[in-house]
C-alpha cells in the first residue's frame, strides 16, 4: 500500500433495532445541497475501448507515456469486465491516488517500514499497490491483471446501484480500503482528463466532482422530522458497524471492533445532535481516550456519542440540553483517525448498536 493509503478492513455491518422512540419536536430543513450531475447524460454504462500499444508519446495532466499505457490498461480492463466509463475512470483514478500510475514493485515496508496489524511487513506492489492476498508477485506486477482484480473487488464490494450514486473517492474507498475516504478526490479531475484524451471520447463526466454523490439529485444530509430525530452529520458512510482489523493511527491502533458509524463530509462540517437531550460528556479522556467527545443522553435508556473533533469543534459543554438538529460540533481528526470524519455511536441501555438501522428505524438515513 501506499504512504498516502494506509488500508483497513472492510467492515460487517451488524443489525440491530432500536429499542425506544423519543417525543415528537417541530420539523425543519437544516440545510440542502444539490449534488453536481458527475453521471454523463447518457451511455453512462457505454465503456471506452483503447489499445494500450497505440498510446502516442504524449502527457496529459502531467502524466507521461509510460503512465499513460499504464492508464490504458486500466481502461482495457474495465472494458472488458463491461464495465461502463465512470467505472473506468474510478480505476485510473485509484491507481493514480496509489501509485501516480507507476507500475513499481514496492510499497511502505521498503520505504518507510511499514508494517500490517499484526506486525509483519506490507506486501504492496504495483499500480494499485496490493499486497499478497491479491495475487502472486507477478499478478499483481501485471498492469492488465491488477486492474481486473481491481474491477472484481469494486463490483463485490460496491455493487452497481449504490456504486452509481457514491461519490467516485468513495467508491475507491470501499475497494482498497483506504484510511482516509477522500484521499482519492483531488485525482479524478486529472483522471477524466485522460480518458478523454486517450480515447478520443467526450464521456460526459463532470470535473469537480470527485467527492460528490453521483445522482444529480437534491441532498438533504441533515433534517428533523416529526419524532425528532436528525442525522448527526452529512456526507457518505465511509466505515461501518462491526469487526475490523485494527490499524495503526497517530494515537495508537483503532479498535478490533467499529462500534459505530463513521460518516465523511469533510473537516470543519457541522455536527447535529441526533435528538433532543442533555449532554453528559464532553472533552478528552472521558471514556474515549484521546479522541475529541460529546455524549448525549436522550432519555429512556438511549445516548449519543460523536468523536473525533478537534478541542475547538467541541461547541457544547456538559450539562447543556440540546435539541433534535441543533449543531454541536464540527467534523475533526482528533485521536485514532485518519482523515476528518465523524464517528458516530448509538447506545442503547448501555450497549452500542449499529447506528444505520437504529437511525433508520427512527426515520434518519445516514449517508
Amino acid at each position: 500500500m501506499s504512504e498516502n493509503a494506509k488500508k483497513l478492513t472492510p467492515l460487517i455491518a451488524i443489525g440491530l433495532v432500536p429499542a425506544v422512540l423519543l417525543g415528537t419536536v417541530f420539523s425543519i430543513i437544516l440545510f440542502s445541497a444539490t449534488a453536481l450531475a458527475c453521471n454523463p447524460a447518457s451511455g453512462s454504462e457505454s465503456s471506452v475501448t483503447i489499445d494500450p500499444d497505440s498510446i502516442p508519446d504524449i502527457e496529459v495532466g502531467g502524466y507521461g507515456h509510460d503512465q499513460l499505457v499504464n492508464a490504458a490498461h486500466i481502461i482495457k480492463a474495465g472494458a472488458d469486465k463491461g464495465l461502463g466509463v465512470r467505472d473506468q475512470t474510478i480505476g485510473v483514478m485509484t491507481a493514480m491516488g496509489e501509485s501516480s500510475l507507476v507500475n513499481i514493485g514496492y510499497g511502505d515496508w521498503e520505504t518507510g517500514g511499514v508494517t500490517n496489524p499484526d506486525g509483519s511487513p506490507t506486501t504492496s506492489v504495483g499500480l494499485f499497490q496490493q499486497q499478497a492476498g491479491w495475487g502472486s508477485v507477478s499478478e499483481r506486477m501485471d498492469p492488465y491483471i491488477a486492474s481486473t482484480k481491481f474491477f472484481d473487488a469494486m463490483v463485490k464490494k460496491v455493487p452497481d446501484a449504490e456504486r452509481q450514486t457514491l461519490a467516485p473517492t468513495l467508491v475507491a474507498h470501499r475497494t482498497q480500503v483506504n484510511a482516509d475516504p477522500y484521499h482519492y478526490e483531488k485525482y479524478w479531475d486529472t483522471a477524466v482528463q485522460i480518458v478523454e484524451a486517450l480515447s478520443g471520447v467526450d464521456t460526459g463526466l463532470t470535473e469537480g466532482t470527485g467527492s460528490q454523490v453521483c445522482n444529480g439529485e437534491s441532498l438533504v444530509p441533515g433534517t428533523v422530522n416529526k419524532d425528532g430525530w436528525a442525522a448527526p452529520a452529512g456526507g457518505q458512510v465511509s466505515s461501518r458497524f462491526g469487526p475490523r482489523e485494527p490499524v495503526m493511527t497517530p494515537n495508537g491502533w483503532s479498535s478490533s471492533f467499529h462500534r459505530g458509524t463513521d460518516l465523511a463530509p469533510g473537516c470543519d462540517a457541522p455536527i447535529w445532535a441526533a435528538q433532543t437531550g442533555t449532554v453528559v460528556a464532553t472533552g478528552f479522556g472521558v471514556g474515549y481516550g484521546p479522541n475529541g467527545t460529546i455524549i448525549v443522553d436522550h432519555g429512556g435508556g438511549v445516548t449519543t456519542v460523536y468523536l473525533h473533533m478537534w478541542a475547538d469543534g467541541i461547541l457544547v459543554k456538559e450539562g447543556d440540553k440540546v435539541t433534535g438538529g441543533q449543531q454541536i460540533g464540527k467534523v475533526g481528526n482528533s485521536g485514532q483517525s485518519y482523515g476528518c470524519h465523524l464517528h458516530f455511536e448509538v447506545h442503547v441501555s448501555g450497549e452500542a448498536v449499529d447506528p444505520e438501522p437504529f437511525m433508520a428505524e427512527v426515520g434518519i438515513t445516514l449517508g
